[in-house]
């Protein structure tokens, strides 16, 4: 349970009922350990979850708009079609995770782990990526416009298609880079994915 007491009753008595969807909007559930549980179309905008252990945990259709996830966990979570615009998650893991077509506009992950995870169908408009870790990682069909990367931001075996163009910080200098520029920037770097011009499909 969350140290927060307003918190931990919320979720005591979410806990006790049968099929009820937990609504923990604007609370502090900061360090609560909600690993493997059915949290699909929870209302958590807004929500403190720094350093919440959310491994495994089913956040489909999870509305997550604004939360505060530094820290925290959630590797091979499910989080196909959450909501996570304008949400911080800084240092989060989020090893073999399931994203697919999730909703990450203006999400900040500087150092968050994306290693393994599926990010198919995923919007990441104007994401924050510097030092993210996406090695292995899979995209397909991604958007990535205005997504800003850097010379830490490991794609080593990120692989499939994406659309730019993104934003790539480097000396303390920020360029756009689409289509081929893009591509060869992130194959060079490792990756395997192949730039899709707008309007295009894989």
């Amino acid at each position: 349970m969350p140290s927060d007491g307003e918190a931990a009753a919320v979720l005591q008595e979410w806990a006790e009922q049968t099929d009820a969807l937990l609504d923990a909007s604007a609370l502090d559930l900061s360090g609560a350990d909600l690993s493997g549980a059915d949290l699909a179309m929870a209302l958590l905008v807004e929500t403190a979850l720094r350093r919440a252990r959310l491994v495994g945990t089913d956040l489909y259709r999870a509305r997550l708009e604004f939360a505060v996830l530094d820290d925290a966990d959630l590797s091979k979570a499910m989080l196909v079609k959450a909501e996570l615009d304008e949400a911080c998650l800084r240092g989060a893991t989020l090893d073999g995770a399931n994203l697919g077509r999730a909703s990450l506009y203006g999400v900040d992950a500087r150092s968050a782990c994306f290693r393994e995870a599926s990010l198919n169908g995923a919007s990441l408009l104007d994401a924050r990526l510097e030092g993210a870790d996406l090695t292995d990682a899979s995209v397909r069909e991604t958007s990535l416009n205005a997504a800003v990367l850097d010379e830490h931001t490991a794609v080593r075996g990120l692989s499939g298609t994406l659309f730019g163009p993104a934003v790539v910080e480097g000396a303390g200098v920020r360029r756009g880079l689409g289509g081929p520029e893009l591509e060869r920037w992130l194959n060079s770097r490792g990756a395997n994915v192949r730039v899709l011009s707008p309007g295009s499909r894989a």
